[in-house]
């Protein structure tokens, strides 16, 4: 049974739609929906004992075994609108932890999703057992010094503390590869967005990966990367990451916080939406909320409007100079659109990067592969002494691991990028004159 309740206006069946999806990503079965309407929420039963007793009729009239609230109840509201319905009530946080749980592949994912979870149940024991009694005199009336509800919080919060200190080792080991693909100069390219706007079959089509995609609310939460060649730039890293949805927890964000932390550390975000949605202005809202709760909305990004076979409209690169970002129209489904966006993959990611030419000896040929593996090159050529010149295109790190090479002088640079009237390299004999390349 499924129970939303709003404000003002009228309740339609569309309010009913995401919640319905996730009851059926959890697997349930949806039998009868009712709508409330109330300026505040009742503090007793959140939706008023009228609306209470009409949930529970129709409870006993579906034969229903569970009501799931849309919005966030108290323990308290729980509870009694559990003695009025005669069911389990729970609402949209527990359905979210419970396809979490469901979903969960990896031993971080399920550590995540356990820590979670016993955050959320930390406040819903006031029904613990109560059959231990507090210490009292009397030969035999000596009980443990706490009753059953202080002994499961107890335990609640050792094995908190036990989870939390799991992950911090976890986060560390995530750390170490991401300063690893920091020093290897590997841009990062994260797949953000809203639930069930097709993240995992972009990410399959791009990166010719196999990961899990279906037509269902959270169906990815592990995080899945692959490296992925792009046209005219190099080798990336694509990363597939967990959506996001209206009214995430706060709790539930700082439990997959190590997780999150690869989009926070990404170089380029592919904001994913789905383009058949009407409500999709909305939904890019909702993300922008959470990036930015993680520190993740100043970092460059490229708008994919994913399922364009389904809205009907063109595919391709979207020109609006309203939109502080490029939009690109695709169908992960068909493929549509797939060479614009990574046209616009690689331009994005070369901005950062910046013209180079070097000239090397005949006998420099560990410097040159070394140059091939952490740069983009453009051109080579050979001059008439049987020097090598390279054209290449990088960024200023990567410049300066180059110049920490204990065979590269800095005599090599023939044009380093630098604006007009600087002073540019010169041949490893000392001679100032600009050398002649093709």
């Amino acid at each position: 049974m499924l129970v939303h309740q709003r404000r003002n206006g009228s309740v339609t069946d569309s309010n009913f739609d995401e919640l319905r999806g996730l009851a059926e990503s959890a697997g349930g079965c949806v039998v009868a929906c009712i709508g409330a309407m109330r300026r505040a929420p009742e503090a007793g039963t959140f939706v008023g004992r009228g609306k209470a007793q009409e949930i529970a009729d129709a409870v006993t009239a579906h034969c229903a075994d569970l009501v799931i609230i849309d919005q966030t109840i108290s323990p308290v509201q729980e509870r009694n609108l559990e003695k009025i319905t005669h069911c389990r009530v729970i609402d949209r946080t527990r359905l979210i932890l419970d396809i979490f749980a469901l979903r969960a592949q990896t031993h971080e994912g399920k550590l995540q999703v356990e820590l979670a979870q016993l955050r959320h149940l930390s406040t819903r024991l006031v029904r613990g057992w109560t059959h231990l009694e507090r210490q009292r005199g009397g030969i035999g009336l000596r009980g443990p010094g706490e009753t059953q509800l202080e002994t499961d919080r107890r335990l609640l919060n050792v094995r908190i503390r036990y989870l939390q200190s799991r992950l911090v080792k976890v986060g560390l080991q995530r750390g170490l590869r991401r300063n690893r693909r920091r020093r290897e100069r590997v841009p990062t390219i994260a797949i953000v967005g809203y639930t069930n706007a097709g993240k995992s079959s972009l990410f399959n089509r791009l990166a010719d990966a196999s990961s899990y995609s279906a037509d269902q609310l959270f169906a990815t939460l592990d995080p899945t990367m692959r490296k992925l060649e792009l046209p005219g730039y190099g080798s990336v890293v694509l990363s597939d990451t967990v959506g996001f949805i209206k009214g995430l927890p706060h709790a539930l964000v700082q439990a997959f916080l190590s997780t999150l932390e690869e989009v926070s550390s990404a170089d380029l975000l592919l904001r994913v939406t789905d383009d058949a949605q009407p409500d999709l202005r909305e939904r890019e809202l909702e993300v922008d909320n959470v990036l930015e709760e993680i520190g993740a909305l100043q970092i460059p990004a490229i708008t994919v409007r994913n399922k364009c076979d389904l809205s009907g409209k063109a595919t391709g690169r979207v020109d609006s100079s309203s939109e502080e970002r490029a939009i690109v129209r695709v169908s992960a489904e068909t493929g549509q659109g797939m060479d614009a966006l990574l046209e616009e993959l690689a331009s994005q990611l070369a901005k950062t990067r910046q013209p180079c030419v070097l000239r090397l000896p005949a006998g420099q040929g560990r410097l040159r592969a070394r140059i091939y593996a952490l740069t983009a090159v453009e051109k080579e050529s050979v001059t008439e002494q049987g020097e090598i010149v390279i054209r290449v295109s990088a960024d200023a790190p990567t410049i300066g691991r180059i110049e920490k090479d204990p065979d590269f002088d800095p005599c090599f640079w023939v044009d380093r990028g630098r604006a007009e009237g600087d002073k540019v390299g010169c041949v490893k004999g000392g001679s100032t004159e600009e050398p002649r390349y093709p």
